[in-house]
């Protein structure tokens, strides 16, 4: 039987970077899923002040789009997947290229079944898999859902200048934004339905996205986006997108994992010696303490506002929040144990809307 301090099971982004800290903390830690070490085929964008251990490709300013352009006065970075992997995985993490199929909690830690018959004895087992779907807890049941088609160009500059990336453009007008960044020589592009309860079919958002008439490269392959904005919080200890970091109003987990990682770690560290019980509170109190509780429900009331907001009306929408000062914008987006600044986001955006926005937003 193999024996650790810490199990993370899951092999993303957040998987990696707890493991990565907490091996650094000294604890034995290990690390379980199938093919643990294949590079992610996705593309994770996050706000370069977010990056944490990460590796970024590409690093450029943002703008954006309601129905005018704004500079959001903050960098945008691409990861860069390999790199990031080569380096979280070089901590001293045992990996175990092996699936949890089962797993007993007792008040003197965790013994895990895997898949190939291995039982592996841990202090405490952190759930690292990624979202789990709201099948009907969610208001109106069922998950609000992103969705994105996208693909590669290799000139975009009638779409976003060198050194830039669009962040979002809404002036479209029908409900979706375009996404547009620079990933090494080339430009990633996708047609994104921000929220929709239904997610938005991929085949729509493919349509829309070929009415643009971009080139897209065929030999880079396709980019496609599917997961929940609302799932529910586990109740054992969890991180990443199974602990519900998804900010429910703009998608974005991984810049939230990758800064809190080391927090996570020196609570496990601190409270581990005092047994499994108080580690496996300690990772509760520190993901979601009760400020990130209360911002974490304000921005469910942004997506409600989102998903009930008529189309046409979604450019006008973000005109008025990326005219918020820097500040604001950063502690809405980023801010999440900010309930002050969060409460003081929403109520300009209020103020500063026009009334028929006031009035979407009112309902």
């Amino acid at each position: 039987m193999q024996v650790a301090d810490v199990l993370v099971a899951g092999a993303g982004p957040a998987g990696w970077a707890l493991a990565h800290a907490c091996a650094d903390r000294g604890l034995r830690t290990a690390l379980v899923a199938p093919r643990p070490r294949r590079v992610w085929w996705q593309t994770y964008g996050v706000w370069a002040d977010e990056c944490g251990p990460a590796v970024a490709k590409t690093v450029s300013d943002a703008i954006a789009f309601g129905r005018r352009e704004h500079s959001l006065n903050r960098r945008y970075a691409i990861l860069d997947n390999d790199a990031t992997l080569r380096k979280l995985s070089s901590a001293p993490i045992a990996v175990l290229d092996d699936r949890m199929t089962a797993r007993h909690d007792g008040p003197l830690g965790s013994t895990v079944e895997l898949a190939s018959g291995r039982l592996v004895a841990a202090a405490l087992v952190i759930d690292a898999t990624g979202a789990a779907r709201d099948t009907g807890r969610g208001t109106g049941g069922g998950a609000a859902e992103q969705t994105a088609v996208g693909g590669y160009v290799s000139d975009a500059a009638d779409l976003v200048p060198p050194g830039k990336a669009l962040f979002m453009d809404w002036r479209g007008g029908d409900g979706t934004f375009l996404y547009a960044v620079p990933v090494g020589d080339r430009v990633l592009v996708e047609e994104t339905s921000l929220a929709a309860r239904p997610g938005m079919a991929l085949a729509d958002l493919r349509a829309r996205l070929a009415r643009r008439g971009l080139a897209l490269d065929p030999a880079l392959g396709e980019e496609r986006v599917r997961f929940p904005l609302d799932a529910p919080r586990p109740r054992g200890p969890a991180f990443g997108a199974a602990a519900g970091l998804i900010h429910p109003a703009t998608g974005y987990s991984v810049g939230t994992s990758l800064t809190l990682a080391p927090s996570v770690a020196d609570a496990i560290a601190e409270a581990l010696p005092r047994g499994p019980v108080a580690a496996r509170h300690a990772v509760r109190q520190t993901v979601w303490p009760r400020s990130a509780r209360l911002v974490h429900a304000l921005r469910r009331k942004g997506l409600r506002a989102l998903l009930r907001m008529p189309p046409a009306r979604l450019p006008d929408f973000f005109d008025a929040f990326f005219a918020l000062p820097a500040e604001l914008q950063h502690a809405y987006l980023s801010g999440r144990t900010d309930v002050r600044g969060t409460v003081a986001a929403m109520a300009a955006l209020f103020g500063s809307s026009s009334w028929a926005v006031k009035r979407d937003l009112a309902r």
